[in-house]
């Protein structure tokens, strides 16, 4: 939910990984009081943390987004609203994440996904900037996708699961893929467990000139393009741990315009994709920040 907070309102902000929790409190983007990252074990142990972090703080925020990974229930009004629903991270399942924090901090709480919540910081304090309509997308340990249209998060029946794109297969490509729901999805073919699956190496040792970067480029254009024939967005954001590989950016926007082939005739795809297809301009702070930018 979207709160009215006074004008010196102190915020806090959770983002909640599958592998480690980012806690932090402050007035962001710049006077960020306290940080701290811990791993991501039982919900009872993990939110006990996040609580004890900011009741450690010389005062208690106002407001607190959760910026979580999912499957989430981010629709106000439903009875399991705040909820991380049935995600495949075990013991996570049917976790009132939003709820508990709530209770125990008395404020008032905002709450979406972790790539919602960096589309939010990125269009508010970074690479969207003056965007009304953009696209997050993060590639690490899983793949998820963002969407902001006319300056606000994309929300449905449950919400976007861009990571779960079906695409044609890479020439030559045979790999199985990792999903357990969908095999050869976006998310089983290009992030960095299907990396090291398909190649036993963790993909940030493997050098730039490996056919690795060859499929994920392949997955990543058509997914890309795909995206942007279907949203329109006036910017995508790529980060997460994969997009590190600063050399899959030139092949990526040079097959996304492959792809569209002239077809959609803007000069943000035809003449300045540099500007177009790009980074965090937050870095590595896009998830933390992006939470605290929900309460806003």
């Amino acid at each position: 939910m979207t709160s009215i907070l006074k004008t010196n309102a102190l915020l806090g902000g959770i983002e909640a990984g599958g592998t480690k929790f980012v806690c932090a409190i402050g007035d962001p983007p710049d006077d960020i009081h306290a940080v701290e990252r811990f791993p991501t074990t039982t919900p009872e142990e993990t939110i006990r943390r996040s609580v004890d972090f900011f009741r450690a703080q010389p005062r208690l925020p106002d407001s607190v987004g959760i910026a979580t990974f999912g499957p989430a229930d981010v629709r106000p009004g439903s009875e399991t609203y705040g909820f991380i629903t049935g995600t495949p991270k075990a013991g996570w399942s049917n976790t009132d994440l939003a709820g508990r924090i709530r209770q125990e901090l008395q404020c008032s709480i905002a709450f979406d996904t972790d790539v919602n919540g960096a589309a939010v910081g990125e269009h508010r304090w970074g690479a969207g900037q003056g965007k009304q309509n953009l696209l997050y997308l993060t590639i690490g340990t899983g793949f998820g996708g963002g969407a902001l249209v006319n300056g606000q998060p994309i929300h449905g029946l449950v919400h976007p699961e861009m990571g779960h794109l079906s695409l044609p297969r890479a020439e030559g490509d045979d790999f199985e893929g990792i999903c357990p729901f969908h095999g050869t999805c976006l998310e089983g073919m290009a992030t960095g467990p299907a990396i090291q699956a398909r190649f036993g190496v963790p993909a940030e040792s493997l050098p730039s000139d490996h056919i690795a970067w060859s499929f994920v480029v392949h997955y990543l254009s058509y997914a890309v393009t795909n995206l942007i024939l279907t949203l329109s967005p006036e910017r995508v954001i790529m980060g997460g741990g994969v997009m590190q590989q600063e050399h899959l950016f030139p092949a990526v926007r040079s097959r996304v315009q492959s792809h569209l082939n002239g077809y959609v005739q803007a000069r943000e795809l035809t003449r300045e994709i540099d500007q177009y297809i790009v980074p965090p301009g937050l870095g590595s702070r896009a998830g933390v920040l992006g939470a605290m930018a929900l309460t806003l």
